[in-house]
C-alpha cells in the first residue's frame, strides 16, 4: 500500500490535510494530518466529524461525500484536501 497526502486547505480556524493509503487502486484509510485545534471547541467538533468523513472517504472510494452538519468548515476543507490526494494518488 501506498499513501498520497492532500493539499494543506487553509480554513478560518487553521489548516485541514487529509492522507490516503491506497492498496490495489482503493482507498484503504483516509486521516488527517493537519486539523485545526485551536482551543476544545475545535477539539470537540473535529473529534466528532473527522471519524465521520474518514468513514465516508474510504466507504465512497471518492471526494463526492456528504459534508458532517456543524462542522462545516472542516467538511469542505477535508472534501477540498481529500480529491487532491486522490488526484495525487492518481485515483481519478
Amino acid at each position: 500500500s501506498a499513501t498520497s497526502a492532500g493539499a494543506a486547505v487553509p480554513t478560518r480556524f487553521g489548516n485541514v490535510q487529509v492522507q490516503i493509503t491506497v492498496s490495489g487502486g482503493k482507498i484503504t484509510a483516509a486521516t488527517v494530518v493537519q486539523i485545526p485545534n485551536r482551543d476544545s471547541k475545535d477539539i470537540a467538533i473535529n473529534n466528532r466529524a473527522v471519524p465521520i468523513l474518514n468513514r465516508e472517504a474510504v466507504a465512497a472510494q471518492s471526494a463526492d461525500i456528504d459534508m458532517v452538519s456543524g462542522a462545516t468548515y472542516t467538511s469542505e476543507a477535508y472534501l477540498q484536501s481529500l480529491q487532491s490526494a486522490i488526484d495525487r494518488a492518481h485515483l481519478s
